[in-house]
């Protein structure tokens, strides 16, 4: 009777502890790795979202890492394809998938308005395209963050800016067919290069210049470093980055985790083009007064370059992206 009443306590407790336990193996601690420089304004909403996902109770710590300090938008993509990072903020590269280059699409967007329509907007036609490429990859696409338009910067000026003919400028473009497409369609030469060699190909003189960067990036990364003396906004593609996780994560997770995640995810990208937008015409004035020329368009002249590239470029799209894909998109 003693040796009973003496075990029940420890039985109560051992079915405690074997609660906890099963409670604690359903947490889940999440790996988010980024590219944005430390310093960069988007840290601080990726860094919101870590706070907004942990505040909702629902199981989850998250821990962001910037910089690129678990590797490159290229590298993270794969990573978490095989489920060893949980949750990316990078661009996405078309190297996994040529279908992916829809995101190169040139002149799709010119207008803050149409950048929060197709990007901002969950259910745009662009995001439903998007989350179905991923999801063959094994992928969950969360939001895209545009950033911006961006604008080539050079150390040489080019011939007549904006009109169509050869600028006798070499620039960089980056790992995309139709990023090189459309800047020859325009007039420059072009170069693929990966960013990390843009910097000392650019100083060294290797190439003239990059299409690459929105007004802020180009400020902060060149002009501050007294690289370069031309801004040229053409403002055909979006520096655009996603927000995506690994499905091997995101099957462990239960549906109001999921629920969580999703929703502090478009927050911060909503979040990140609403800011990036505001700060654009502060940094273009920096860049001038840091000795930089910009060299713009007339509202007129910037028209006919898109149509131009809708006229020169487009047709050869669906070769890359798939047919079916540039009608959906055209039709939206």
């Amino acid at each position: 009777m003693k040796i009973q009443q003496i075990g029940k306590p420890f039985l109560s407790l051992a079915l405690a502890l074997s609660l906890s336990t099963a409670a604690f193996a359903d947490d889940i601690k999440l790996s988010i790795a980024g590219t944005w420089p430390a310093k960069h304004f988007g840290t601080e909403i990726m860094e919101n979202m870590v706070k907004e996902i942990e505040a909702a109770d629902v199981g989850l710590t998250a821990k962001y890492f910037p910089a690129s300090q678990l590797g490159s938008g290229e590298e993270l993509i794969e990573d978490a394809i095989r489920g060893n990072v949980d949750m990316v903020q990078a661009f996405v590269y078309a190297q996994t998938d040529p279908r992916l280059e829809v995101l190169n699409l040139p002149a799709m967007v010119t207008t803050f308005d149409e950048l929060k329509a197709v990007y901002g907007n969950p259910e745009s036609k662009l995001n439903t395209i998007l989350s179905g490429i991923m999801a063959d990859h094994g992928l969950v696409s969360l939001g895209l963050v545009g950033e911006g338009l961006i604008g080539i910067v050079a150390s040489e000026k080019p011939t007549d800016h904006a009109g169509f003919g050869d600028k006798g400028v070499n620039i960089r473009v980056w790992s995309s067919d139709i990023a090189k497409k459309t800047v020859e369609s325009i007039g420059y030469r072009s170069t693929t290069m990966n960013w990390a060699e843009v910097l000392p190909a650019l100083q060294s003189g290797v190439i003239d210049g990059a299409i690459c960067c929105t007004p802020e990036w180009a400020y902060t990364t060149f002009a501050v470093a007294d690289i370069g003396k031309y801004y040229i906004p053409v403002n055909t593609f979006i520096e655009a980055s996603s927000l995506y996780a690994s499905q091997k994560t995101w099957d462990k997770m239960n549906d109001e985790q999921r629920g969580v995640v999703k929703a502090a995810a478009e927050k911060a990208a909503s979040s990140a083009i609403d800011k990036a937008w505001e700060r654009s015409q502060g940094f273009m004035d920096q860049m001038v007064e840091s000795g930089y020329e910009i060299l713009d368009y007339t509202p007129e002249e910037r028209a006919a370059m898109v149509a131009h590239i809708k006229e020169n470029v487009w047709p050869e799209l669906a070769g890359i992206i798939g047919q079916d894909i540039m009608d959906e998109l055209i039709a939206e």
